[in-house]
């Protein structure tokens, strides 16, 4: 039994004990055991970390934009060095195998680079002599202090990836609340954020909390815009409350991901890219493709294919270089999973693997759930249409490209979905005709990098302005137009106008 470490929280760039006495237990996913606690900390503590955050705002909203990117790419070379620790950290605490924690921490770095190119990207428009003697300038400036709640299955990307680099850039501070589940890849995070990169203190603030504590960060007049991933129910909340107080808000929640697999497509790659999204994270990410809609003239070799891939994988410890498939965060998401795969089998659906009595050697008390097909999985089956977050496919057969089309965008949610077909005809009329925000044409995890956004829509965003790219950068600043006039000699004896310059007849 190792050492249960006592995590604190950090304020202006101080780790400090929380007066709570509440404490929450972290978890080695792959073994069960406890390996930190993280306080629930108190709302007088999290309204200390705003406080900090407004504070440095003053000082580093007004340092050069030259200053700050500097800092960026400092902050590059530290994620750089420390990939391999923080992807250890990361697989450990969440369950992911190594090489899909390496991933969660590249794209940590992706949006980190996209941020170094800040002078470019945020430049607003001009013109000279829009009217006579009158020119228009737009800037983009910064917001003010961010809230950012993050998720607990992507511990690095999520808060260090769409969170700070763009908010930072454009002149933020931020303050965020961890995930109680895993938050100690982000915790890791932050002490390199001051000790090697060298940021000044208050720019990011980090505690853990309830989400009754977490509710300041929606009211807080110092908040400027909160940036959230989530589940609905829980988005909804945080869109329509920091919306009515005023604040920019980003709402990123569930998805359930559907691909359309027709009759033409390479059935041996198809199936090994639906492995890879299905499957990989453990089914723990909105972007997992859970849902394949198939045409029934291939359903049958496609089903058997993909479970025989499937039972090939190789599931164990998360942070064993041979795993393929690690478990799931905790105990209790675990059995979520279980009830799902039942909820499935009662509604009717054909249990075609079964993952639930999955116990790798030397790791039984770890929490697993091994890959999980449900065959014949018909409209108005739940299981088929909400969020299960594991790793379970469903397969809804259907008889051509319209049924197809038509069981998918019958779906509430819509953040991606993609085609395996070897036709441009189908893949060109799905691009158009697919409710997905990021589509896929054989490609089964459509996420785009770090330069393009992260475009869900229907019940799986809520907002504007989606996080990255120009959205990004565009979230975390505000337009300020300024009109310039000056005056000539002749000035005061001109007739005043109602309208001053913006309009001329």
């Amino acid at each position: 039994m190792s050492e249960v470490k006592r995590m604190k929280y950090c304020v202006n760039g101080e780790w400090l004990e929380s007066k709570t006495e509440k404490y929450m237990p972290i978890t080695d996913s792959s073994t069960g055991e406890v390996i930190a606690e993280v306080p629930s900390c108190t709302v007088e503590e999290c309204e200390a970390a705003i406080s900090a955050a407004d504070e440095a705002f003053k000082s580093w909203s007004t340092m050069s934009m030259a200053k700050r990117v500097q800092y960026l790419f400092k902050w590059r070379e530290v994620l750089y060095a420390h990939k391999e620790e923080l992807s250890i950290l990361c697989a450990k605490e969440l369950g992911k195998t190594l090489n899909e924690a390496r991933g969660d921490v590249q794209k940590a770095i992706e949006p980190t680079e996209e941020a170094c190119a800040a002078p470019t990207l945020i430049q607003g428009d001009g013109a000279l002599q829009v009217t006579t003697g009158y020119d228009t300038t737009t800037y983009r400036v910064p917001l003010g202090v961010v809230a950012g709640i993050v998720p607990m299955n992507f511990p690095a990307m999520i808060p260090w990836g769409w969170m700070v680099p763009l908010a930072v850039v454009c002149g933020n501070t931020v303050v965020l609340k961890a995930n109680s589940n895993t938050p100690l890849t982000s915790m890791r995070m932050l002490e390199l954020f001051y000790e090697e990169a060298g940021f000044p203190k208050g720019i990011v603030n980090l505690v853990t909390t309830s989400r009754k504590e977490a509710e300041i960060f929606l009211t807080d007049p110092r908040i400027k815009a909160v940036t959230f991933v989530g589940t609905t129910g829980v988005g909804k909340h945080v869109y329509s409350v920091a919306a009515e107080h005023g604040k920019r808000v980003q709402a990123q929640t569930e998805a359930k991901n559907h691909a359309l697999v027709l009759a033409d497509c390479n059935l041996e790659a198809t199936t090994n890219a639906i492995i890879n999204s299905t499957y990989g994270c453990a089914g723990m990410r909105c972007m997992a493709l859970p849902v394949v809609v198939v045409e029934e003239s291939i359903a049958d070799d496609f089903v058997a294919l993909l479970k025989k891939k499937a039972e090939a994988m190789v599931v164990g410890c998360a942070y064993k270089e041979e795993t393929k498939l690690g478990p799931v965060v905790s105990a209790a998401h675990k059995q979520k999973i279980c009830d799902w795969i039942q909820k499935g089998i009662d509604e009717g659906a054909k249990l075609v693997l079964d993952g639930r009595d999955c116990k790798p050697k030397g790791y039984e008390n770890g929490f697993f759930v091994g890959p999980t097909i449900l065959d014949h999985v018909k409209p108005g089956m739940s299981v088929g249409d909400c969020e299960i977050f594991g790793p379970v496919t469903c397969i809804k057969r259907v008889k051509n490209y319209e049924e197809g089309i038509k069981i998918m965008n019958a779906n509430p949610f819509a953040n991606g979905s993609c085609i395996f077909t070897s036709s441009g005809y189908y893949s060109r009329k799905f691009v158009m005709e697919t409710d997905g925000g990021m589509v896929g044409v054989n490609v089964g995890i459509p996420v785009p990098s770090a330069y393009f956004p992260f475009s869900g829509n229907k019940d799986s965003f809520f907002g504007d302005l989606h996080v990255l790219g120009k959205d990004g950068i565009h979230f975390f600043t505000r337009a300020k137009t300024v009109t310039t006039h000056w005056f000539d000699e002749d000035a005061g004896k001109k007739e005043v106008r109602t309208w001053e310059g913006s309009t001329e007849q």
